[in-house]
């Protein structure tokens, strides 16, 4: 199922006291940055483990569409994706990753994941579903360098007492991509 752009904050949020709210927003934010830096550090391995075992992880191909056909602007679910994964396909990334035999990793990439605008849209028991903002820096040997920007639509999932990421859609602002690969974690 799409993730709604732009979805408003539901009633069962606004219907939490303030400061369970701002104990989740600031539960959230942390979880995320936290994943960043993992992405960041090459833990690789950890960052697997932030996952439920039914993620979805998601990057639609974004067109130019004219203001009268923006719903059609991204491809929906089981159209061409730039990745459309589960969870064995992700762990089968990072092993190719960690042969040394991934071209486009070989010297490795330094990325920097900018995480901003985190919004709790909806909560529902176990499950938070949050928007945030992104930047992706990506630098490779001494000249390549890439950035993405965009969106991210995440649902959290509650495994006992921690957060782990049950979906990940992924909304690119460029239509066109110059980087040479898509070899990077969202």
């Amino acid at each position: 199922m799409r993730a709604a752009i732009g979805k408003e904050v539901t009633n069962t949020l606004r219907d939490m006291e303030l400061e369970a709210r701002m104990r989740m927003q600031y539960e959230v934010e942390q979880f995320l940055y936290n994943e960043a830096a993992l992405l960041d550090d090459r833990k690789f391995q950890d960052w697997i483990d932030l996952l439920t075992d039914d993620i979805h992880y998601w990057m639609p191909i974004r067109r130019t569409m004219n203001a009268n056909q923006l719903n059609e602007e991204f491809t929906k679910p089981g159209d061409m994706a730039y990745f459309d994964d589960d969870k064995e396909v992700l762990k089968y990334r990072i092993a190719r990753l960690d042969t040394g035999y991934a071209w486009a990793e070989q010297p490795p990439s330094r990325t920097r994941h900018l995480i901003t605008n985190v919004r709790i849209t909806n909560f529902e028991e176990k499950e938070i579903d949050v928007e945030s903002n992104f930047h992706l820096y990506r630098s490779r040997l001494d000249t390549e360098e890439d950035s993405w920007f965009g969106k991210r639509c995440d649902r959290l999932r509650r495994v006992g007492s921690d957060l782990k990421i049950a979906r990940r859609h992924i909304y690119l602002d460029q239509t066109v991509l110059l980087s040479t690969n898509l070899s990077s974690l969202f």
